[in-house]
């Protein structure tokens, strides 16, 4: 049974009854108006799922309906019916947004598919919408956490200059500091938010490869070249490229990245012809590129082209008020996907938290709560859990770890095949390493990779996943020692 409201406004009125009773046996709500202003005040009381509107009404046409509906943004989707096709009428309602025409007298069977039809496309219509919107939210500004002053002036400022025409932006910021959800945010709440976000790290690409991603190539270009790419600067049309780590682009991608800013056009490898684009280009870096132009590594033209809008996000230690906010913002987010019920954190772990410089910034700080999440068995996150440096730099937490234990390490259950000690090392990352000390008389490598891979199981309850990252390994490699070394198999995936 469905709910959809159909209103039907026409002046005839064995036009309206005959309608009605098939929409009603159809499962519709059906509503009825005999004229143009009335279909209007129904629209705006009832809101319908779709209107069926006649051209010809005896006060306002159809046409002033339909334009009168679509001038106040009302997606409802609108199904002419008419007597007298006439060609203007239908080039001027399609234009309008009219999605169909029928035809009096009305065949009910193609009027049912053609309602059917319209409902779905407005329902995948809507769908689309608030996905969109959520990845808007999810991609936006919600995501950039900052209460300090220095981050609600930032994103004040960010904001600016997401609703601007600027065609360049420069973002400059330490390691982890958030350089691409600050991207993410300019271009969700832009114009061209409709249009793709692409990203790409100029430190992660050989420069041999760099330049075909960037421009793309013709077939035949070179060697590999079997079929035409587009590169990422045509992909991005008209919405935004991000250049992460842009400080490690070559000099010579420099000046063709300059030229393609300059005349917004980009040539293709093995291209004979320019191809426009309109782009704007985000670029990023966590070294400071007026030191590069300086030392010759960084093109000073290229430099000021991209800082006509600089934007510095400050370190984490600049911002201590963020620090809790961000953990909270994390425990939701691991909540959710570790399926876990984390209420919160204890007073020592905030104020160990606080105290802490944090040189790996918001992304250590996140890796460090997602670490403490994996292992916290309790309702609240404990000193216990979270990294040494992060507990080492309070006063009374050294003594937490036992003294045979070394301070860079924390003990867990010792080993059953006779090894000192097994233990994490948290690296200022947030990546965590396994530290041992072997017994005098040592042991086989098998024997201590099968100790690591039982402690990890054990760190984690059972858990494969979690277990896979303490190791930094693949769930397919962690199941496969588990097979190996004869490890119940039904543990938690």
């Amino acid at each position: 049974m469905s709910n959809e409201k159909v209103l039907i406004v026409d002046d005839e009125k064995l036009i309206r009854w005959s309608v009605r009773r098939q929409l009603e046996e159809w499962g519709y709500i059906a509503l009825e108006a005999e004229s143009g202003t009335g279909g209007l005040a129904q629209i705006r009381v009832e809101m319908p799922d779709l209107i069926l509107l006649d051209v010809r009404l005896p006060d306002l046409s159809g046409i002033e309906v339909l334009r009168e509906v679509k001038q106040n943004n009302l997606s409802i989707p609108v199904i002419m019916i008419t007597g007298d096709p006439q060609l203007d009428d239908i080039k001027t309602a399609i234009k309008l947004g009219a999605l169909d025409f029928v035809k009096k007298p009305l065949d009910f069977d193609e009027l049912q598919v053609t309602i059917a039809n319209a409902i779905d496309r407005s329902q995948l219509r809507s769908e689309r919408d608030s996905l969109r919107e959520e990845v808007r939210k999810r991609s936006g500004y919600h995501e950039v956490i900052g209460k300090a002053p220095r981050m609600v002036e930032l994103m004040n400022f960010v904001r600016k200059v997401a609703a601007s025409e600027a065609s360049t932006v420069l973002i400059q910021g330490e390691s982890g500091t958030g350089k691409d959800l600050v991207a993410k945010a300019i271009h969700y709440d832009s114009i061209r938010a409709e249009k793709p976000f692409v990203a790409i790290n100029c430190s992660a690409i050989p420069e041999t490869l760099m330049e075909a991603e960037l421009f793309g190539h013709e077939r035949g270009a070179f060697t590999d070249a079997k079929a035409q790419k587009k590169g990422l600067f045509e992909i991005a049309d008209g919405g935004t490229l991000f250049l992460d780590e842009i400080g490690e682009m070559s000099t010579y991608l420099q000046a063709k990245l300059l030229r393609v800013l300059e005349d917004q056009t980009i040539r293709r490898i093995g291209g004979v012809k320019d191809i426009g684009v309109d782009v704007r280009v985000i670029a990023a870096s966590n070294r400071d590129l007026e030191q590069g132009v300086r030392e010759g590594s960084f093109r000073q033209d290229l430099f000021y082209r991209l800082s006509i809008i600089p934007i510095f996000i400050p370190p984490l230690r600049h911002r201590k008020e963020d620090i809790l906010p961000l953990v909270e913002f994390f425990i939701e987010r691991y909540n959710f996907r570790f399926r876990r019920n984390i209420k919160g954190i204890t007073p020592e772990t905030r104020d160990l938290l606080v105290r802490y410089d944090w040189p790996g910034n918001v992304r250590e700080l996140k890796n460090a709560v997602e670490r403490a999440m994996i292992l916290e068995e309790a309702d609240y996150i404990r000193p216990t859990y979270l990294p040494i440096q992060v507990r080492g730099q309070a006063p009374g937490y050294e003594s937490a770890a036992p003294p045979t234990v070394p301070d860079n390490t924390e003990l867990v259950p010792s080993s059953e095949l006779g090894i000192a000690a097994v233990s994490w090392r948290s690296l200022p990352s947030g990546k965590m390493i396994p530290v041992l000390e072997l017994p005098k008389e040592g042991t086989s490598l098998e024997e201590v990779e099968r100790e690591l891979v039982g402690l990890a199981l054990k760190q984690t309850g059972g858990n494969q996943t979690h277990a896979a990252k303490l190791l930094d390994i693949s769930r397919d490699a962690l199941r496969y020692k588990m097979k190996k070394y004869g490890f119940d198999s039904d543990l938690e995936a």
